[in-house]
């Protein structure tokens, strides 16, 4: 028996881009949340030198994990045993070691919607059941304490994302502890999605794990450490799931690239380059913010971190994919239809990624300024 999952709409879209490319068209990616800058300078030395001198194999860095457990020490105040550390090929298998090692088919899995559109289908595929909260602007497009106190029958888990995907909207840290109260009291077990961890715009985020030790954690070396085509990334889980969890590892996916093991212990430490990606999407960020308005796109959830904006396109259309893909071949600007993200409001938003250069998001404004416009002017 398999599950039917959706598509992944920003695929198709990103496709099209390609195929206009490779024709001559230039395009701006800006569909898929990815950074366009490279991993930092020290970590493709280290993993040159590595390329000469090792041949790798399956491989787990103990270093690597010794990293990553100070990391929580120093940004969070919390001390975490590597025993409970797993290096994985990017957040995707975290996600899937996550789910799969607290739950068993048939678990009731809560989510906020819009949320990033693996949660749903992920734990479709794993023949459990997304249960979607709606999570509209008086909640600032995030999940509350209050709505998971309402939710009745009772999930057996929740997923967490602070910063989010697609809207960048980060949860308060006393809305943080509010909503782990309620899962401790309800029995609710939390997945906390950290891979926007160091891209905030308002100040330091906090982990789950500051507010519940058994609190799993999924992260990445894809998104502030610019290492998405590494593959790598880590899951960390309570003590008594670890022997379920590396059993899990083992046989579903081995062990991450050595390669970018290599490298993510040198990324770790390469605070100044890092900090001046950050810099860059703040830049990025307030130019958007600026003129989005002015082409019409008024209702923006608040992109407090990751580097996103989601806005309200209700005004214009009511078919996000093809709305996005007009937009792609008039102007040649790639973004990603809100469909992915809230198959039931999704139709009716739309959401851009700037990690790029600036210079792209000042010729993307450039290119759909006047398309906007046109697309006013009907109304």
């Amino acid at each position: 028996m398999t599950s039917a999952i959706d598509p992944f709409y920003a695929i198709a879209i990103s496709n099209r881009a390609h195929e206009l490319k490779r024709a001559g068209r230039s395009i701006i990616h800006m569909e898929f949340g990815q950074p366009s800058t490279g991993a930092p300078a020290e970590a493709i030395a280290r993993a040159h030198e590595v390329l000469d001198s090792d041949p790798m194999g399956y491989w787990e860095n103990q270093a690597l994990k010794d990293r990553i457990a100070r990391y929580y020490a120093d940004q969070h105040n919390v001390e975490i045993a590597t025993s409970r550390i797993f290096l994985t090929g990017g957040a995707s298998p975290a996600l899937v070691m996550a789910l799969h090692s607290l739950f068993a088919p048939g678990a009731r899995i809560a989510m906020a919607r819009p949320g990033y559109v693996a949660y749903r289908n992920v734990t479709r595929a794993l023949h459990m059941e997304p249960v979607e909260i709606e999570c509209g602007e008086d909640v600032r497009f995030q999940l509350s304490a209050d709505a998971l106190a309402r939710l009745d029958p009772v999930p057996d888990g929740v997923i967490i994302a602070s910063p989010a995907n697609p809207t960048g909207t980060i949860i308060p840290a006393d809305e943080l502890h509010a909503i782990i109260a309620v899962c401790n009291q309800r029995n609710i077990r939390i997945i906390s999605d950290e891979i926007y961890h160091g891209l905030s715009y308002i100040g330091q985020v906090p982990s789950a794990l500051e507010f519940d030790d058994k609190a799993i954690i999924v992260n990445s070396f894809s998104k502030y450490y610019s290492m998405a085509g590494w593959r790598l990334g880590w899951l960390i889980v309570p003590e008594e799931r670890a022997p379920h969890a590396r059993a899990l590892m083992g046989n579903l996916f081995l062990t991450p690239p050595s390669l970018a093991q290599h490298a993510a212990l040198i990324a770790f430490d390469c605070t100044q380059e890092l900090e001046g990606h950050v810099a860059s999407y703040r830049r990025n960020r307030d130019l958007l913010l600026e003129a989005l308005p002015r082409l019409g796109l008024n209702r923006i959830a608040p992109p407090d971190g990751a580097f996103y904006v989601y806005a309200d396109i209700s005004h214009l259309t009511d078919d996000s994919l093809t709305f996005c893909g007009e937009l792609l071949e008039d102007t040649g600007v790639a973004t990603a239809p809100g469909c992915d993200f809230d198959p039931v409001n999704g139709n009716k938003h739309m959401r851009f990624s700037f990690a790029v250069s600036t210079a792209e998001v000042e010729e993307a404004l450039r290119r759909i300024t006047p398309w906007f416009a046109e697309r006013m002017a009907r109304l």
